[in-house]
């Protein structure tokens, strides 16, 4: 397949960030728009100058797209790929992959048997910290495995009330109170997509929200979720341990990063916390920060989100990263040169192996069964946390097929 069409689903305040990148990628004839706001799908593809607007997914998956891009509300991913996917198209989603085991399930068997691509964009796969530490694993320079800390830490106050509200209407408290480890691959992938390894137990814990805004309320959330936050500990397939915190609720200065690592193992040692990055061995440490820091990106976009009624321009900000001095750019299609990149330098690499993926039949870094493993941990660590911390065994289903 040399060229294909991509429909982007869920017009909001994240897809316009990829519109242009799908468009000038060498191996995208067309794109489609749909979202259920009808003007909002109009203005975005007049806006970027897509061939057609949908409103009505299904209408999207009996148009002749082959594949679709999905950026909707978080719980809705996994019923819309196992849409699409029966519907014979390949899928791009938004994080997280699902909220269910029972829907992983169904994409696992789904893209087994009909061989169509699917794969899920998580940013911190290609965040500068993670490349630098895949890059360090894979020579070999830190040793077994020992310990991970992944985190995902994004108070209430830095952009997601007004996202939230932009997206949820005016019932948005009900789904505001989203359980944060329900979405949580960000910090789950920064340890995994270095070590390759995968999660197999976990006991988590849950930090009861008590500020008085009427977002985690029990009565109010649409999962009954009064956490804010949430600490897992789990093990893993390696022998190693992971602690992975998905933070609601925090003092800490927005941005600077949100989404952080530390990575230690028997030969060498990766710490990255507010304004330090460090690098350490036996025979000392060196600071790395200017390798994992990636410069801003000018590039402007056609619809800039921060011109719309309830878009917080500081979430805006955090999105317009350009490149880090370890992202080897020179796998990127010279038509994205100069275009807007995003989340650490991150945007430009996920829409090129995804479309690189569907044209070639090749699998994805982030394929399925590597979602799957970045997925299911949260989800069964918030069951671990409504039940007070008892430990559960993470369900597996295996590598990719070759």
């Amino acid at each position: 397949m040399s060229q294909f069409k991509v429909g982007v689903v869920g017009l909001g305040q994240f897809a316009p960030e990829f519109m242009d990148l799908f468009q000038s990628h060498p191996h995208v004839s067309e794109v489609y728009v749909c979202d259920v706001v009808g003007e909002r799908a109009e203005r975005v593809r007049n806006d970027f100058g897509a061939q057609r607007a949908f409103t009505d997914f299904n209408e999207l998956l009996d148009s002749d797209v082959d594949a679709v891009a999905i950026f909707t509300q978080r719980w809705m991913h996994g019923q819309m790929a196992i849409e699409a996917l029966k519907r014979g198209k390949h899928v791009y989603s938004a994080v997280p992959m699902a909220i269910e085991v029972a829907e992983i399930e169904e994409i696992l068997r789904l893209v087994r048997e009909t061989g169509l691509t699917y794969m899920m964009g998580e940013t911190s796969y290609y965040y500068p910290a993670v490349v630098y530490c895949r890059n360090q694993w894979r020579a070999g320079k830190f040793g077994r495995f020992v310990y991970g800390e992944g985190e995902y830490l994004h108070d209430m106050t830095d952009g997601f009330y007004k996202a939230f509200q932009f997206s949820g209407g005016e019932n948005w408290k009900a789904t505001a109170s989203f359980p944060p480890m329900l979405y949580p691959t960000h910090s789950i992938s920064n340890v995994l997509a270095v070590t390759g390894s995968y999660a197999t137990s976990v006991s988590c814990l849950g930090f009861v929200d008590t500020v008085d805004d009427g977002v985690f309320d029990k009565n109010v959330s649409l999962w009954q979720n009064d956490f804010s936050n949430e600490t897992a500990l789990f093990t893993t397939a390696d022998g190693g341990i992971m602690r992975i915190n998905e933070f609601r609720r925090v003092g800490i200065a927005p941005y600077r990063p949100e989404v952080r690592l530390s990575l230690y193992g028997t030969d060498a040692a990766f710490e990255q916390q507010t304004d330090a990055v460090v690098w350490q061995t036996h025979d000392g440490y060196e600071d790395v920060k200017a390798e994992v820091t990636a410069g801003r990106s000018d590039a402007p976009l056609k619809s800039d989100p921060r011109s719309r009624t309830g878009v917080d321009a500081a979430l805006v900000e955090s999105f317009t990263s350009g490149f880090a001095p370890v992202h080897d750019t020179s796998v990127l299609p010279r038509q994205y040169a100069g275009l807007h990149n995003g989340h650490e330098g991150s945007h430009q690499f996920l829409v090129n192996d995804f479309v690189t993926a569907v044209a070639r039949r090749e699998l994805p870094p982030v394929n399925a069964w590597v979602a799957a493993r970045y997925t299911v941990p949260g989800i069964i660590a918030h069951e671990s946390a409504k039940q007070g911390g008892v430990r559960l065994p993470i369900p597996d289903f295996g590598d990719a097929p070759a």
